[in-house]
């Protein structure tokens, strides 16, 4: 009956706030405003005899949490408020900073436990390892506790003191007290730079903060004093976004000064912007690469979206995410924050690569794509064909590999990381990074390691092969032929493991690799192991080693240049 009568509480409350702003189509301010004002005054009247006749105590921040959270639900998922409590980690994406150990955790079967210590880190120099299961801090049991509690106690001031005692699996000692100085925890966006593949220069950057540009900058500027370094990688593959200046700061390292990258446009005039790039480039002649996936997003796009424009890299791998919205953050009373979309963004073509518009909804309130992408055409600097909507489509597209379900059973249920552990405290060294392998002992230690009898598989298969025979049934098919046919193919369906993992071994094998890894050399090993088998960038070495490919995709050669001026000259004209 209570969760009844919330329901109702929330609707009410949406209908307060929503329906103004949803049939505000009034061109005069002051009936909007007074419209506001007469919803507020309801949804005001309304909770204070909700919370003064209601049968139980009601739980006032979180009653009005969740209302704000709904109706903000219905604008789109980027609008977010950010109540005081959460501020904190709000800014920490921001700034890639915080007071703390400087460690991964994650939460298992109600324990918390270090899943891996930043290079540097506070933690890392205290000698804790992944695997490491949380038991104290500062003398506290943190039995019952989640892993937000866990994270908010281990958070603090920098050069303040704790103590934390972990339980080490493998370990004769297991039993370990670890008393640390917290330090300012500065999360490098670069999480790796080097050179690979002989002669490129590659530059994985993670997100957009602060310090993105920066980073970026200092890593690419190292490359160029190697004499190896003929290309550059720009891996954005992952990358979620961040701050939009830091994307424009970016693409500015390699286009001449002044070149404009985006325009926004909202609902005001301040909202209408453009960007252009204000400092010196790093160099506008190197050959240029930026991997994306499905997981590149906003100021990610910004900065593959534009390069692409300009016909000045390369873009390769699968299709971006599909977010061309920017928001801005507005405080609130009582220290609260409200992230708000405030415009979308246009790249140097014109085109916007917003995938979902959510102004616009189906029946079942489902917000709808933008449009037909093939409906919209638009050109680069060089005279390229693109197009809008739907993310950026690479110039070479290299789909990731479908894992395998077997390989995601065992990272859900944590073999790999369980047998990283045991192998890292059974042997102290392994050879470098980019010379580890799993050998054929290393596998076959790792399929013993596996309990048959606790491997969970999910079961797809026969849980389809099940719905078909009740379906069988249901439609009156199901007689001695087919019932023989189902007993069969359930037969031929029944999972070996010990097959299954050969059959699967080089998935595994990867995900292995960078467990294992990651215990001696840390995300920089991981990243140098992953790049040993990554299939785009080795199809982006083979291209810039190709004779011609380059520029053939971008369209360099002198007479399309020539060609494509004449054009752009005819459309000013």
């Amino acid at each position: 009956m209570i969760n009844k009568i919330r329901n109702l509480f929330f609707v009410f409350a949406l209908v307060g706030i929503i329906v103004p702003v949803a049939l505000a189509d009034d061109s005069d301010n002051s009936v909007r405003n007074t419209r506001i004002a007469r919803n507020l005054d309801i949804f005001n009247a309304l909770f204070k005899e909700l919370n003064a006749c209601y049968v139980d105590s009601i739980d006032i921040d979180k009653s009005i949490e969740t209302a704000i959270n709904a109706m903000l639900d219905d604008v789109d998922p980027y609008t977010e408020y950010i109540p005081a409590k959460s501020t904190g980690d709000f800014m920490m994406i921001s700034t890639g900073e915080y007071g703390g150990i400087g460690s991964f955790i994650y939460e298992r079967d109600g324990k918390v436990y270090i899943s891996e210590p930043y290079e540097g880190s506070p933690a890392a120099k205290a000698g804790m390892k992944p695997g490491d299961r949380i038991i104290m801090i500062d003398g506290e049991s943190v039995e019952g506790w989640d892993n937000g509690k866990v994270s908010e106690h281990l958070k603090g001031q920098a050069s303040t003191p704790i103590s934390v005692t972990v339980v080490r699996k493998y370990d004769p000692d297991s039993v370990k007290t670890f008393n640390i100085i917290r330090e300012k925890i500065k999360v490098d966006p670069v999480s790796y730079y080097g050179v690979t593949h002989e002669n490129i220069g590659y530059i994985a950057l993670d997100t957009y903060n602060e310090h993105s540009a920066a980073n970026v900058k200092k890593a690419l500027l190292e490359l160029k004093t190697n004499p190896a370094v003929k290309y550059i990688v720009l891996d954005l593959r992952g990358n979620g976004g961040g701050l939009l200046e830091s994307a424009i700061q970016i693409v500015g390292m390699f286009v001449p000064k002044g070149t404009q990258v985006l325009q926004t446009r909202g609902k005001t005039k301040q909202e209408e912007r453009n960007y252009k790039t204000t400092d010196e480039p790093v160099d506008t002649e190197i050959p240029l690469a930026v991997l994306v996936d499905g997981g590149t997003a906003s100021a990610a796009e910004i900065t593959a979206g534009a390069l692409q424009d300009l016909d000045r890299a390369v873009v390769l791998g699968s299709r971006s995410f599909g977010k061309g919205l920017v928001q801005a953050t507005r405080q609130l009373p009582f220290d609260a924050l409200f992230k708000v979309t405030v415009s979308k963004y246009y790249i140097p073509s014109g085109r916007l690569i917003q995938e979902i518009d959510y102004s616009h909804k189906d029946e079942a309130g489902n917000p709808k794509h933008t449009v037909d992408t093939t409906a919209q055409q638009y050109y680069t600097a060089h005279g390229r064909l693109v197009k809008g909507g739907g993310g950026i489509t690479p110039d070479i597209v290299v789909e990731p590999g479908k894992a395998s379900r077997l390989a995601y059973n065992i990272v859900r249920d944590n073999w790999a990381f369980d047998y990283a552990v045991k192998y890292a405290s059974e042997h102290p060294t392994i050879p470098a990074a980019e010379d580890f392998k799993i050998t054929d002992e290393i596998f076959n230690d790792f399929k013993a390691f596996i309990d048959p009898d606790k491997f969970e598989y999910d079961k797809v298969c026969e849980t389809s092969l099940a719905e078909l025979k009740k379906t069988a049934e249901t439609e009156g098919y199901l007689n001695d032929e087919t019932k023989a046919e189902f007993e069969r193919l359930e037969k031929l369906l029944k999972h070996d493991l010990d097959k299954d993992l050969d059959l699967h071994r080089d998935d595994i094998e990867k995900l292995l690799g960078k467990e294992i890894i990651k215990n001696y050399y840390y995300q920089r090993g991981q990243m140098i192991f992953a790049l040993g088998k990554d299939r785009v960038t080795a199809r982006a070495s083979e291209m810039f080693n190709k004779a011609g490919e380059y520029e053939k995709i971008l369209n360099l050669s002198p007479a399309k240049k020539t060609a494509t001026s004449k054009k752009q000259s005819k459309k000013k004209k």
